[in-house]
């Protein structure tokens, strides 16, 4: 599936990262105590990191600056300024993005030059003075901002990932819905954040992904799918062949009630002539005319009353006389 790394509007709100600022106002009460629970020191890698001696309140200079180096992994690292001697010297320390600063004798923090994973660690700076020894340390952690993608996936679902980011970002969304969240950590120590909206039962037509990391702040913004227009199409061919088949049986269902049709008309028996009750009228009327018989019958149905009132002798005599 194509995934697209921005869609729809997308703001970034940035984080002020803590340790680019100087070192020279950070002087605190606690920085002349002798020893001092180690501070964690967050980082965005990339970025430069600059990291704080303990400043000193006394009257008396400091004779001695060190730094000691613990990166996971590695053995330690020592930078150490020597006042009296001005010199510098330096064991296990391989790494040329880790500086002085300055110079030692104008600055005895520690600059970091584009912060990597592998700076991760522990950074102690130990001070030496006649006035006794002084320390600060900083745990420093370093900050991955992720890569944040939003791309619509299947069944009106929208898939929201913070690739690779440390720590691992928190996403949420907007409006507040069904959601799947899964991390993948990764060998680097970063976190992959996937997390999967489920829009198929409701009417939600747009949503809003919210991604908090301590990099910065991130949202974007997508549509979500009318329907599953890929399921849909997989389905065009069966029902292309569906309706070509119905087609082709209702055809076939016609052309055999036209051959059926044509075929009965064409053995159809012929009608016999019926003779119309006008043609036979002629004939009629002659026949009343000229056949005596038909005339009495016609003479004695039509008076039936009469028919009744006759006795015998009657009969008798006018038959006679019809004969």
């Amino acid at each position: 599936m194509e995934r697209s790394s921005w869609c729809g509007p997308r703001t970034f709100t940035p984080l002020t990262n803590v340790h680019e600022s100087s070192c020279m106002n950070q002087t605190s009460q606690n920085d002349s105590s002798p020893t001092e629970a180690s501070t964690p020191v967050s980082v965005q890698m990339g970025t430069k990191a600059l990291l704080c001696c303990p400043r000193i309140s006394g009257t008396k200079p400091i004779v001695l600056i060190t730094w000691k180096i613990t990166l996971r992994g590695q053995p330690p690292c020592l930078i150490s300024y020597n006042v009296e001697t001005n010199e510098i010297g330096e064991v296990n320390c391989t790494d040329r993005r880790i500086t002085w600063a300055f110079t030692p004798d104008q600055s005895p923090d520690l600059q970091i030059n584009k912060v990597a994973l592998g700076h991760e660690g522990n950074y102690s700076c130990q001070t030496a003075s006649p006035e006794g020894h002084f320390q600060k340390r900083h745990d420093l952690q370093v900050l991955v901002p992720p890569e944040v993608t939003l791309f619509p996936g299947e069944k009106r679902a929208a898939v929201c990932e913070a690739i690779a980011g440390k720590p691992a970002a928190q996403i949420s969304w907007t409006p507040d819905g069904y959601h799947v969240t899964k991390n993948e950590s990764h060998s680097n120590g970063t976190v992959t954040v996937r997390s999967t909206y489920h829009g198929e039962h409701s009417n939600v037509s747009a949503v809003f992904c919210f991604v908090s990391h301590p990099t910065g702040n991130q949202t974007l913004s997508t549509e979500l799918n009318k329907g599953d227009d890929k399921a849909l199409r997989s389905y065009i061919p069966y029902i292309v062949s569906s309706a070509i088949f119905v087609l082709i049986v209702a055809g076939c269902i016609c052309l055999l009630k036209i051959c059926g049709f044509r075929k009965c008309k064409w053995t159809r028996p012929e009608a016999s002539p019926v003779v119309e009750e006008d043609e036979m009228q002629p004939y009629a009327s002659y026949a009343e005319k000229n056949n005596p018989l038909y005339d009495t019958v016609t003479k004695v149905e039509a008076c039936p009353a009469l028919q009744g009132e006759v006795n015998g002798t009657d009969w008798l005599a006018l038959s006679a006389t019809e004969i």
